[in-house]
């Protein structure tokens, strides 16, 4: 484990399916600690992932009819958003809250046991589509964001295969050139101009 990594950090969580008043601000959600072949990451840059959208709407279940736009503006109040049992990105049920962001960039700060020093300090991105390491037949793919906890706050952690390290450690920070425009994790549920290089 890395020093200097604080108790609580600052984040958004979706606290059930629905509209945009479904996400929730929040500056008290404990900082996620590493296991075993696990990484914590400091998330420098997240974006809004069309699978975010769909995860908060629960338009991946088999029950929602209509398109994402249907869903997105639905709200809470319709029947079949807010009782969907299925409505992760895997069909599985989700557990709110949830810190939703599938997409992540930013660097290893933590490590857990298993995983070489030298990882720390890497400036990664995260797959957003994982391989949960299961060998017993349950889920074995999920999405960061839908699954399990994502980006849409200071810290997320993932296991040791996720991150892609894009730079060397120990340069200044410079933003990868991305299809998706890459914002920062704090305003991400207004829209906000890019990040300019070098912050």
């Amino acid at each position: 484990m890395s020093t200097n990594i604080p108790e609580t950090m600052y984040g958004v969580v979706l606290t059930s399916h629905g509209g945009l008043d479904a996400l929730e601000w929040r500056d008290d959600l404990p900082v996620p600690r590493p296991g075993p072949g696990e990484v914590l990451i400091r998330v420098h840059a997240s974006s809004v992932n069309n699978t975010d959208i769909n995860t908060r709407t629960a338009w991946y279940s088999k029950s929602v009819r209509g398109d994402t736009a249907s869903a997105a503006t639905a709200g809470p109040a319709a029947p079949d958003v807010v009782d969907v049992v299925d409505g992760a990105w895997s069909g599985q049920p989700i557990a709110f809250p949830l810190i939703q962001g599938a997409d992540c960039c930013g660097e290893i700060v933590a490590i857990g046991a298993g995983v070489p020093s030298s990882r720390l300090g890497e400036r990664v991105l995260v797959r957003a589509l994982q391989s949960t390491g299961a060998t017993d037949g349950s889920l074995s793919i999920w999405t960061l964001g839908s699954e399990c906890d994502g980006a849409f706050a200071q810290f997320t952690k993932t296991l040791r295969s996720m991150p892609c390290r894009f730079a060397p450690t120990g340069q200044t920070w410079s933003w990868p050139r991305s299809p998706a425009p890459i914002r920062r994790p704090r305003p991400c549920c207004r829209r906000s101009p890019s990040v300019p290089s070098g912050c």
